[in-house]
């Protein structure tokens, strides 16, 4: 026993100097700025770290939707994630609270909230058992479609497409009395060229980097929601992780991802005028069309706080916040 004893002793600084590789999965293609911002950050932290902590991401969805993901990551195939923050609803469900359908007139709206939500975002995500760097911008979501979508009705004759295992969303689209196509998000492309599906709704900024646009011609004005997304690294990985190199890591990380941030919210700017650009046209709901979309969007929230997908509590935070920016304009 002794001896046994002085041979893990002497393994100990072999064990505390290894190497990890932190394995994080990502939606966001190969070449887009959040990729390649999070390749740079790795470096950065292996050099930081003199090679004890690696970052190795997979990009494009090659590691399957959010669900295969979040199996994979349960048995340590993979390490953490960058998704959409409905993606770790279910470690913390107000997580979702910036995506309320037509909560926000315009960015200064959004800002003024996330400067008060994101640490609590953050401080719910680290409860359920995730370690994050900060939300990215991920700009609005518009309806795009074939044929133009000013009222409710035309959305509800369009074949429109929400991503599949996404209980709010499918929630929202029951309140807002639609019948969805629900599919995985790699199938969109090819399901919009065969018209299994001809409307969708989504960040111009996304329409654009997938190519879905090229198969729409019109996108309706009208900021049906807000959209970001959030890199989470499972707590029971991070935690392996040196004091010093968990610093670290979360040194690199927090500027990176604050550096993404604005530079995601200049591209969702000009994105808007970008989709112009390329040939779809821009239709607006009257204000009687908008006052019944917003009338169900009023239905769809309170639907979601009915059945425990975001809390009251959360949802008077938000109002509370809209309502004192809305002064001051």
């Amino acid at each position: 026993m002794l001896r046994l004893a002085t041979v893990l002793v002497a393994l100990l600084p072999l064990v505390a100097t290894a190497a990890t590789t932190l394995k994080i999965s990502t939606l966001y293609p190969d070449g887009t700025t959040i990729v390649t911002g999070l390749k740079d950050a790795g470096k950065e932290i292996a050099e930081k770290t003199e090679g004890r902590v690696k970052l190795k991401i997979y990009p494009g969805g090659v590691m399957g939707d959010d669900r295969a993901v979040e199996r994979k990551i349960r048995i340590g195939q993979l390490h953490g994630q960058i998704a959409q923050g409905g993606a770790f609803a279910s470690a913390y469900k107000d997580s979702q609270i910036l995506n309320v359908p037509l909560a926000f007139n315009n960015y200064e709206e959004v800002d003024a909230v996330r400067a008060e939500l994101d640490p609590e975002i953050q401080k719910g995500l680290e409860a359920g058992g995730w370690v994050s760097f900060g939300l990215i911008d991920g700009g609005f979501a518009y309806v795009m479609s074939e044929n133009p979508v000013r009222s409710l009705d035309d959305l509800r004759d369009q074949k429109l497409w929400l991503p599949a295992n996404d209980e709010a969303s499918a929630k929202a689209a029951k309140a807002f009395e639609l019948s969805p196509i629900m599919l995985n998000i790699g199938a969109v492309l090819t399901s919009l060229q065969t018209g299994a599906i001809n409307a969708f709704a989504a960040p111009p900024v996304a329409a654009l980097t997938l190519q879905w646009y090229s198969r729409v011609n019109n996108v309706t004005d009208m900021p049906l929601l807000y959209t970001f997304g959030l890199l989470g690294i499972h707590k029971k990985y991070f935690g392996r992780l040196s004091a010093e190199d968990q610093k670290t890591v979360h040194e690199v990380l927090e500027a990176t991802f604050a550096k993404l941030d604005a530079e995601s919210r200049k591209e969702n700017l000009s994105a808007f005028q970008a989709v112009q650009q390329q040939g779809l046209t821009v239709v607006k709901p009257t204000d009687e069309q908008f006052k019944e979309w917003k009338t169900y969007a009023d239905r769809a929230t309170a639907e979601l706080v009915e059945e425990g997908e975001i809390s009251q509590a959360m949802l008077d935070r938000l109002n509370a916040i809209l309502a004192k920016q809305r002064e001051g304009q």
